[in-house]
């Protein structure tokens, strides 16, 4: 092919790779490393920049606007520190397997090494926290560069890629040429396809249960919309209970009456039962994270397991498997119910009956139940109170890390894929708010709504102000209960209620701090008074902060305490005397 266009700049070619790799949105940072690249983007209008206030968030701003659209996000931040703040961002994107890009400045080639101003060794630092990175030498590799880490992001198990870019690479020139598209690694091949046989098998050991769960996690996402509604489809067809991993929230419509609720440490009471008691578990897309096995000796320990994962790393890592099948999430399903429809299997229906009875009185427990008074706002009544005014309007949801982060897995319902976004693997305080500004940028129109604790909103507060340079109509519903929630309900279980630095005694005046940049503030600490703020908030089109001053001593129940069992749960507060922690489970806090 001819090159397009001859003499480019590394930035400039940078540009157009970007360009080809149809990227419509940049969030960044500039430092002196990039300039170079921002001058690029300043000359030309394909591409737009989302200027963030730090580069932390710059990551997870592009981590919200993956996850709710599908598509790779990519960031840009200069050397150095720009770099290194970037590091939390890109380990939470590597933990939930989210797909970015992130460019990071680099000083010039020849005095890599000599500990120029704002030289950090990128590569080395960013090794165990992405899925695959690159230090860029000369011009003529950089646009190969770019394409192949956008297929590395989005291929397999998808995950974060570094492309660290020295000055002068930037600065040289070398003639682009455009991709024969879609670029693909020279080695890296993920098995996408499952094994037939083992599909077979599958559909043999499901058709055989007596006692079956499916149990979906993140992964069902990643595969796309149309997983999820194979998925559905499958569920449908066998009649059998399914749950979701927190990251898998949405792959099934939570109205449905064969979901049983979330799974895991904060899981329904059902759900975990139906686990430990199962004998066909069939895990797609699912990594048996600690918080969801509990103890692992005792987890579902009568069951045959099938796993199905596009990562064969994550098979037989945590949990022996006994049919293991490697391949995407959307294609495994897809030939689970061609051979299911054209076997037509027999199930045990007198079986299955028995055991959606056995479920069904484990749902009578009623495990979610709560007491609201008149005097106190419960943070469990705020959130289905801001369920009730927005399950009809197309809505998404982000969340900081915490008690709250765990109430609204709870208590608000997701119907379909890619409306919910939470730090998962890594448990990041501070994720969400610029997690809702990227899902606000891909979706102008929607109503983005950070759910977030008093704690954890001020760890990326900052970005109020990127907020307001984009006009960004994004809610933060924060449940204020002037403790860091989740620590505080740690030292009651493990620590004697001795609450070590743990109470928030000099928090800011939310109402305020929303007017001095520009948004508008809310507060309610009466329950009567709650619907009307949420009215207020969704209907306000600027950005908005509601402070919901909470029960300050409530405690997320039901609880799997780390360390045990799934049949060992804590269904509220009178369970803490009866079944207290082990000190194995207490290592694992």
């Amino acid at each position: 092919m001819k090159p397009e266009e001859s003499a480019t700049t590394g930035a400039d070619l940078l540009v157009k790779a970007l360009i080809d790799e149809e990227v419509e949105v940049v969030f960044g940072y500039p430092g002196g490393a990039v300039l170079p690249i921002y001058d690029s983007i300043f000359k030309q209008n394909r591409l737009r920049h989302i200027l963030v206030r730090h580069e932390q968030a710059a990551v997870h701003a592009a981590e919200g606007y993956a996850r709710s659209t599908g598509k790779v996000g990519v960031v840009l931040v200069t050397s150095g520190p720009g770099a290194t703040n970037a590091v939390t961002g890109l380990t939470d994107a590597l933990m939930d397997s989210v797909p970015i890009v992130c460019l990071t400045g680099q000083v010039p080639t020849h005095l890599i090494g000599n500990d120029a101003f704002q030289e950090a060794d990128t590569t080395g630092i960013t090794r165990p926290c992405t899925k695959h990175n690159y230090l860029v030498k000369a011009v003529g590799d950089l646009a190969r560069t770019v394409h192949e880490a956008f297929y590395v992001a989005r291929s397999g198990r998808p995950g974060p890629v570094v492309i660290d870019l020295p000055k002068d690479v930037l600065m040289n020139k070398h003639d682009y040429v455009a991709p024969k598209m879609p670029v693909q690694h020279k080695s890296y091949r993920p098995q996408v396809k499952p094994d037939a046989g083992r599909i077979d098998q599958a559909v043999a050991m499901i058709a055989a249960a007596k006692r079956p769960i499916f149990y979906t996690g993140g992964g069902v996402i990643n595969a796309g919309p149309k997983a999820s509604k194979l998925l559905t489809q499958l569920v449908h067809m066998t009649g059998f209970p399914i749950t979701n991993t927190l990251m898998g929230l949405g792959t099934f419509p939570a109205s449905d009456k064969q979901f049983v609720g979330m799974l895991g440490m904060h899981g329904t009471y059902e759900a975990n039962l139906a686990m430990y008691n199962c004998d066909v578990l069939i895990n797609i897309g699912a990594r048996f994270d600690d918080r969801i096995t509990g103890k692992l000796a005792e987890f579902s320990p009568r069951s045959k397991k099938i796993h199905v994962d596009i990562d064969p790393s994550s098979i037989n890592k945590n949990v022996h498997v006994d049919l293991p099948i490697v391949g995407d999430a959307g294609l495994v399903l897809q030939e689970l119910i061609r051979v299911w429809k054209a076997k037509q299997p027999k199930i045990d229906t007198k079986a299955i009956k028995a055991w959606w009875t056995e479920i069904d009185g484990w749902r009578g427990r009623n495990c979610l139940a709560y007491k609201q008074d008149n005097e106190t706002i419960k943070p469990q009544y705020a959130l289905e109170r801001l369920y009730h005014h927005i399950k009809d309007r197309d809505h998404y949801i982000t969340t900081e890390v915490g008690q709250h982060q765990m109430w609204a897995a709870q208590f608000l319902k997701f119907e379909q894929p890619n409306r919910w976004m939470t730090s998962g693997g890594l448990g990041t305080m501070g994720y969400g708010f610029p997690a809702a500004m990227g899902v606000q940028i891909a979706h102008p129109e929607a109503l983005v709504i950070d759910v977030a604790g008093e704690a954890s909103i001020m760890m990326n507060i900052q970005e109020l102000s990127t907020v307001a340079q984009y006009r960004l109509p994004v809610k933060i519903f924060i449940l204020n209960n002037q403790y860091m929630g989740m620590v505080r309900q740690w030292q009651e279980l493990l620590h004697g209620g001795r609450y070590s630095e743990s109470y928030m005694e000099s928090l800011p005046d939310f109402v305020k701090l929303a007017e001095a940049f520009g948004a508008v503030g809310l507060r309610c600490h009466e329950p009567a008074k709650l619907d009307d703020t949420i009215r207020q908030m969704i209907e306000t089109k600027q950005p908005v902060i509601v402070d919901v001053l909470v029960d300050k001593a409530e405690n997320c129940f039901p609880m799997i305490p780390s360390g045990a069992a799934h049949y060992d749960m804590l269904l509220g507060p009178d369970d803490k005397a009866q079944k207290p922690v082990s000190e194995e489970g207490m290592v694992l806090v």
